[in-house]
């Protein structure tokens, strides 16, 4: 059975600007078309500009995956316990390091037979059909990047306030007003034009992440001596139907902890040839995951046990009792983790600024044309006040979000990876790399069902609490 993509002819000579003067053709004009390949559009030019080197890959991805959702791992310990936690923590390390590794390199097989894509729906659609690229991986993709937009929107708000309260604990200011702020700012930002603009950002979103874990690694142990008669246990606690549940919620936690959702526009920002550039950048990624998620988990489950909350900086200061770290590490670890939530959110803003930068500028006038700076300024504020607005309304979006993540970043990163390499590089139905990756597809797939049911029972059990611009 042959695959379900075409490979280009190369023997009409059309040449595609995006890969190096890389001759491509069509042979079959009503099969889909890329529009990275077919045409100019300025979303491929200008916002998936191809400059960068691996490092700056190795930026972009550890912003993209390395970042402040660290802080509810401890949770997720405290829904399995120290095995399996632990066994979850390194399954997701391995399997996302290889889903990752099989989709750049399914990429770069079709980039060398003359089909070059820098969108993850496009590549979908050429190896699935386009009904998958419009009905299924794009609203999957969209929504899971909205949704960390404006999940990162209420927790930055959260963090501002947290610094806030620290010195004003009697303060009037509320949680949307904070949110407003890091709107103001994300407006200013979002005018970055092209993705690989945002290397030395992302470069900074990486140090962050490395200097906030070690102040949660650091305030763990200060708490877990300091207290030593502090009631903790490491118990798995609840009745039956809890504690399935918060297994559910726990794995899927961490499977989302590990998401990405936008390695093809990554990889898109490679200047070429790209073979091999994006297995480099997934070593300084993944040598930034082992450096923040290991630590950050374990120590933060050690000091805390099963009383571990979403967020370890709800445990280090505790409504209504004093904090249990010094004040100057909490203000330190939470300006640490604000300066990377604009990173964050710029990174995942890219996909929604291509799509508006195609539909919106003329690439015959140069990027920072007046014709294209005018389109793209009200464009991009207007997108970031709507996740501003949602954000400010609802601030208990972290709950929705959790469901957007289990439906969204699942499929994404743990199943179109394995499906895509089994497809394209066909191979036999007798040999290990087939029924490894058929295994994870199911057994992930599996995963992320039981996460969504996690996710809606406990939005279903936290309704009473919703309240419009909530002060959380």
């Amino acid at each position: 059975m042959e695959t379900r993509f075409p490979f280009r002819d190369l023997e009409n000579g059309s040449k595609n600007p995006l890969s190096g003067g890389s001759t491509i053709v069509s042979a079959n004009p009503e099969v889909l078309q890329p529009s990275s390949v077919g045409t100019l559009d300025a979303g491929a030019l200008f916002v998936l500009e191809s400059k960068g080197n691996w490092w700056h890959a190795g930026y972009h991805l550890s912003t993209s995956i390395a970042a402040p959702a660290i802080l509810s791992l401890p949770f997720a310990f405290a829904g399995l316990g120290w095995a399996p936690g632990i066994i979850s923590l390194v399954l997701g390390a391995s399997v996302t390091f290889y889903a990752y590794c099989l989709l750049s390199k399914v990429l770069e097989h079709l980039e060398s037979k003359g089909n070059r894509h820098i969108r993850f729906r496009e590549m979908a659609g050429d190896i699935l059909g386009p009904n998958w690229n419009f009905f299924v991986v794009a609203p999957i993709q969209f929504a899971v990047c909205f949704g960390a937009v404006i999940g990162c929107t209420v927790l930055a708000g959260q963090s501002m306030k947290f610094i806030y309260a620290i010195y004003h604990p009697e303060g009037s200011m509320k949680l949307y007003e904070f949110i407003i702020v890091f709107g103001i700012v994300m407006m200013i930002l979002s005018q970055f034009p092209s993705f690989h603009s945002l290397r030395f950002i992302n470069l900074l979103s990486l140090l962050m992440c490395l200097g906030y874990s070690m102040c949660v690694v650091g305030g763990s142990i200060y708490a877990g001596y300091s207290y030593p008669n502090r009631t903790k246990s490491h118990r798995v606690v609840g009745s039956s139907t809890g504690k399935m549940f918060g297994i559910f919620n726990s794995l899927a936690v961490i499977a989302t902890t590990y998401g990405n959702g936008i390695i093809p526009e990554i990889q898109a920002t490679l200047a070429p040839p790209v073979t091999g550039k994006m297995f480099n950048g997934l070593c300084i990624c993944y040598a930034v995951v082992v450096s923040t998620f290991f630590p950050v988990a374990i120590s933060g489950y050690w000091a805390f046990g099963n009383q571990s909350s979403g967020n370890i900086f709800t445990n280090f200061a505790p409504t209504g009792s004093s904090s249990l770290v010094p004040n100057w590490l909490l203000f330190i670890a939470n300006m640490f983790v604000l300066i990377q939530l604009f990173a964050v959110a710029l990174v995942y803003s890219q996909p929604t600024f291509e799509v508006l930068e195609g539909k919106a500028s003329d690439v015959n006038t140069g990027m920072l044309s007046l014709r294209n700076l005018l389109p793209r300024l009200v464009l991009r504020c207007f997108y970031v006040a709507i996740a501003t607005l949602i954000a400010a309304m609802l601030p208990f979006f972290g709950d929705v979000n959790a469901i957007i993540g289990a439906f969204g970043f699942t499929p994404l990163d743990f199943v179109f990876p394995m499906v895509f390499y089994n497809i394209v590089f066909k191979p036999s139905r007798k040999s290990l790399i087939f029924w490894v990756n058929t295994t994870i597809a199911v057994v992930y797939s599996f995963v992320g069902f039981l996460g969504c049911i996690g996710a809606v029972r406990q939005v279903a059990m936290d309704a009473k609490n919703y309240k419009l611009f909530a002060n959380l």
